[in-house]
């Protein structure tokens, strides 16, 4: 691991406790953001570098509206640049480290595409989707890919919301209809809070967000004629996690054993241990783009 990996301290833990989200300005330098970008468009356009497609492929050229944001679910089996970064230790760490885990797997990534003028996505719980998993918890690490700003529809979090109570179903996700912070303001009526604090993160590229998984995020239109907004999550379970014996759904439940709750580390790898363990697969996979001393590189 190298020398300049992130030394959470004990005053940062406390405040993601607390808030429930952690910026942290520089994860990744500018050179690994221009080839993660470079990526993208392809992608989009259906070019797999491992012949694999992604678990979930929202918008496609020629076919979609122009003004969706696009996403994408688990590129790292299609992708070894995106899987480079997404089944990094140095994530897995982090998550684990705030979690209190012993260890982070990887659940699933997404990467997404706010182009100009592009949608909103509704604010929602991550956890409300993996319900299917014990223990139900989930770290998550969205990497900014652009300078972001509240008027090109940065991510956004409501403070403290980690605390209030888990919502059974999200009834919107993509370019909601009822107003993008609906739900979450139903949620905080159901709290007596009449007035959340909505935080709307403005970090440079190769910055990124550490954020429970209970609570409430998601983002503005992107009113910007002259900016897009990529970004990378990197959504981390415990290393311990199963699955619970049904529910796991139509994408998940494909990987899920009968009769079993294992959780194969062929889809859902170890990225990172106290005891040094990592799945060995992924030495040959794929390079972590977080184990050289990219950290202080502009």
């Amino acid at each position: 691991m190298s020398s300049d990996m992130i030394k959470l301290t004990t005053k940062e833990i406390d405040k993601f406790n607390h808030d429930g989200f952690l910026v942290i300005p520089r994860l990744i330098n500018a050179d690994l953001v221009g080839r993660l970008i470079e990526r993208i468009e392809p992608l989009f356009s259906g070019e797999f570098e491992t012949g694999i497609y992604p678990d979930e492929w929202y918008w496609r050229p020629g076919l979609s509206l122009p003004d969706v944001t696009r996403e994408m679910c688990n590129v790292w089996k299609s992708d070894l640049t995106i899987a480079s970064v997404v089944l990094s230790a140095e994530i897995g760490r982090l998550s684990a480290t705030l979690a209190g885990w012993t260890g982070a797997r990887i659940g699933q990534d997404s990467l997404w595409w706010k182009p100009s003028g592009g949608k909103e996505v509704a604010l929602h719980q991550d956890a409300t989707y993996i319900k299917y998993i014990d223990p139900p918890e989930i770290i998550t690490c969205w990497i900014a890919l652009d300078d972001t700003s509240a008027d090109a529809g940065t991510i956004e979090y409501v403070r403290g919301s980690h605390k209030w109570r888990l919502l059974d179903s999200v009834a919107e996700f993509h370019a909601p209809t009822q107003g993008y912070r609906a739900q979450m303001l139903q949620a905080a009526a159901e709290m007596n809070i009449s007035n959340p604090e909505i935080v709307q993160v403005e970090i440079p590229a190769g910055g990124c967000v550490f954020h429970h998984g209970n609570v409430w995020h998601g983002s503005g239109k992107n009113t910007r004629l002259d900016k897009v907004r990529r970004s990378l999550g990197v959504h981390t379970l415990s290393s311990e996690a199963k699955f619970r014996p049904t529910g796991a759904g139509y994408i998940y439940g494909r990987y899920q054993r009968v009769d079993e709750t294992t959780m194969d580390e062929s889809f859902f790898p170890i990225l990172w241990t106290k005891n040094g363990d990592r799945t060995p697969f992924l030495a040959n996979y794929c390079k972590d783009a977080l184990a050289t001393p990219v950290l202080a590189k502009l």
